[in-house]
């Protein structure tokens, strides 16, 4: 493709030692059309209408929203100004740029097609064909953090009255003069929880990392009013690695989770929870210190996501989208984690370097 003279003045504008550009040279983007095949129906009817935009370009968009946190009318504006995320998203200065909508409605594609355990998963293989993240068994820490609902949690009564003020008692069994109708959250799935002295109103997104590096490896979401310990077999499950020693606080305690790692061969690093009239013995409480040592990875994980990718509060509302949402900032942050171990490695005395396409 022959470039004008607007294209190579971009390129010569975008500076290469930036994190942005790091992580660009450091994937393979074209792998990733294979896990966004699927996604129009025109794909397999081949049938006529409007082109729709490049799925590649598209993702990168997407994954440029959740890296600065922006909304989509952010990002579509984003995309017309800002050179560097031209640049990233292999668009020109005489390119159409997707909408707002279409933005909102690829994201929804890839979260209907339940494509987004793919794209972390294809993600992290990249990362581990540079050697900058372990392959093979490894030991994995879970835990789970806090999410706010992007919905205000309303929950008010309206009563309903005639034209003289008097109230209105319906045939349905209602008490008389208790004639109301009550208004929920926008948000549906949100539940409250109070940790503590405060009360939250969200979710709760497991998050599975790796004990080496503190690469996210599987991410589940749930209603936050739920229980840990009745979600730790479904955060596994959507862990993409081979865990052989699994480590996690004592909310996830019981005998059931216990018995459930023996069954598939996983080391329980499950701190003790003390029982009513059964106080933890000497060795349970030397087993939960040398377990917390570890566990300090995943806090790290929390942190980082929610100081530098606004993980603390979601920005759709849904138990799926949410999860999506938790999903794209972790991916996020294991480009950002590989980007920075790049920079030590090339700032120190070390031969090895990651080979970069």
């Amino acid at each position: 493709m022959q470039l004008s003279f607007g294209s190579i003045e971009m390129e010569q504008r975008v500076r290469r030692e930036s994190t942005l550009m790091k992580v660009y040279a450091l994937l393979d983007w074209e792998s990733f059309r294979e896990h966004l095949s699927g996604l129009y129906k025109r794909e397999a009817s081949k049938a006529g209408g409007q082109e729709p935009f490049d799925v590649l370009m598209m993702w990168k968009a997407i994954l440029l929203g959740q890296w600065h946190s922006l909304s989509d009318p952010k990002l579509e504006e984003a995309l017309r100004v800002r050179i560097d995320f031209m640049h990233f998203c292999g668009l020109t200065l005489s390119d159409d740029v997707p909408d707002e909508t279409t933005l909102c409605r690829f994201r929804n594609r890839l979260i209907a097609t339940h494509k987004m355990d793919k794209l972390l998963a294809c993600v992290n293989a990249q990362l581990q064909a540079h050697g900058l993240m372990i392959k093979g068994a490894t030991a994995a820490v879970l835990d789970a953090t806090l999410v706010q609902s992007a919905a205000r949690p309303k929950h008010s009564i309206t009563l309903e009255t005639d034209a003289q003020g008097e109230l209105i008692t319906h045939e349905d069994g209602s008490q008389p003069g208790v004639a109301c109708t009550e208004k929920h959250s926008a948000d549906r799935d949100a539940t409250w929880l109070k940790k503590g002295k405060k009360s939250h109103f969200g979710y709760r997104s497991y998050v599975t990392v790796d004990a080496q590096d503190g690469y996210v490896r599987g991410v589940h979401t749930a209603p936050a009013n739920q229980s840990e310990v009745s979600h730790l077999e479904r955060a596994l499950n959507t862990a993409t690695i081979t865990v052989n020693r699994l480590y996690a606080d004592k909310g996830y305690a019981s005998a059931a989770n216990r018995r459930l790692l023996r069954q598939r061969n996983i080391k329980s690093a499950l701190m003790h929870k003390a029982q009513r009239g059964t106080p933890l013995t000497a060795r349970q409480k030397q087993a939960n210190q040398l377990i917390s040592r570890r566990r300090y990875i995943v806090e790290q994980c929390f942190g980082t996501a929610k100081r530098l990718f606004g993980m603390a509060r979601a920005s759709y509302l849904g138990t799926h989208k949410v999860n999506a949402q938790v999903i794209l900032k972790s991916i996020c942050m294991n480009l950002l984690k590989a980007a920075n171990k790049i920079f030590i490695v090339a700032n120190s005395k070390v031969a090895v370097r990651p080979k970069l396409t």
